[in-house]
């Protein structure tokens, strides 16, 4: 089977884990802090990641990258969203946007934008939501995009455009065809420089959790870029957006089971560790069952995740599958993380640990890339009308 770890990977795995664990999650505290020694501190481990051979690991070999595969880059995430800041550390957090410039941007587009983008040099970020329509039916957005001579006139009102604020470029996704009565071909996907004049970061969004993320509220307001800024074909935005969504969201959930087995493993410790009644908490049948329900959960959501990118490795769309991980492992991803909270009493909702952090994070995972109410809806009606192409079927 495609998940079997061979020798070779184990050894990527066991180096890369040695990184998270030994040099990214003791530096956390700094890297939370919007100061110059977080700035220092991640090109600190940006430099580190690379003097490894951990970084861009996913990124194809031709644009510069490490070149693994695809069930590969699956197991690594497990291991590299232990941290918050694992992404951004070794370089993974653009594989997405790098390889939708290599698939869909122009020679010149790769020149200025895509070298620089996997050595992580720039920032990339995507203007898709929006304030005023519901981001789970991408096809009703308002943004525009008109053709004026050799230049793209954009008008667009986007939000939770992560890293617009530190960002050198954003992809809008606009209507440019609006005549189009196909509705999934009515919008493409313009590469605006967030120097343009008229770009406007209008404010970084407070979230139930950091700032870190840097959800940006953005309005574009007639920004001019040239015709060639254009990637792919005109009317192609929506096949764009959801070949760079499909791949992430199992990217997603592995990372997801980093932070539950990391919670697990904080749940643990202070199981053993924590006495009460003359006894560690460990004894407590209550406690016991949080750490029984915990690894049930842990190892159900891995092996849900490792068939979805199987599937998808071996050429299938995995539409079910994709959306069942996203919902259900999202629900176990908090519950995890809950349960590590409760066994930690009032410690853990403090910030001398980090499981406030990832509780607070963790809520996010029902609502992006889809909120789960959307991903229910897209296995129901597959599966209500023929319930044989269930994927538990062999």
């Amino acid at each position: 089977m495609a998940s079997v770890v061979d020798g070779e990977l184990r050894d990527v795995l066991e180096r890369m884990r040695d990184f998270i664990d030994g040099e990214v999650i003791p530096a956390e505290t700094v890297l939370r802090e919007a100061s110059l020694d977080s700035l220092v501190a991640m090109e600190r481990l940006k430099a580190e990641a690379k003097a490894r051979g951990l970084w861009a690991l996913g990124h194809p070999e031709e644009i510069g990258g490490g070149g693994l595969g695809f069930m590969a880059i699956t197991h690594l995430n497990e291991i590299i969203g232990r941290s918050f800041f694992g992404q951004s550390t070794v370089g993974t957090w653009s594989m997405q946007d790098s390889i939708m410039l290599n698939r869909y941007g122009s020679d010149e587009h790769k020149r200025r934008w895509l070298a620089p983008l996997v050595a992580g040099e720039i920032r990339s970020s995507i203007g898709m939501t929006e304030p005023e329509n519901p981001g789970s039916d991408p096809t009703t957005m308002a943004a525009t995009a008109v053709l004026d001579g050799d230049e793209w006139v954009v008008n667009a009102h986007k939000w939770f455009t992560t890293g617009a604020n530190i960002a050198s470029f954003t992809t809008i996704f606009a209507i440019t065809e609006p005549e189009e009565t196909n509705r999934h071909k009515r919008f493409s996907a313009i590469i605006v420089p967030t120097d343009s004049p008229g770009y406007e970061v209008v404010r970084v969004l407070s979230t139930l959790g950091s700032t870190l993320g840097a959800h940006c509220e953005i309005r574009l307001t007639d920004v001019r870029v040239p015709r060639e800024n254009l990637l792919g074909e005109r009317g192609e935005g929506f096949v764009i957006a959801q070949r760079r969504l499909g791949p992430g969201r199992i990217f997603h959930c592995m990372r997801w089971l980093g932070q539950m087995q990391r919670a697990f493993e904080l749940m643990c410790a202070r199981a053993n560790e924590r006495v009460v009644g003359g006894a560690p908490l460990s004894h407590k049948g209550q406690i016991q069952h949080y750490i029984a329900e915990s690894a049930a959960d842990i190892f159900s959501h891995r092996a849900m995740t490792l068939a979805a990118a199987e599937a998808v490795d071996r050429g299938s769309e995995g539409r079910i599958e994709i959306s069942l991980i996203k919902f259900r492992g999202a629900q176990l991803l908090h519950d995890v993380i809950d349960r590590a909270i409760q066994v930690h009493g009032a410690l853990g909702v403090t910030s001398d640990t980090p499981l406030e952090w990832m509780y607070r994070e963790a809520r996010y995972a029902r609502i992006y890339d889809g909120p789960d109410e959307v991903h229910r809806e897209v296995v129901a009606k597959k599966l209500v009308k023929n319930p044989t192409q269930g994927p538990w079927r062999t």
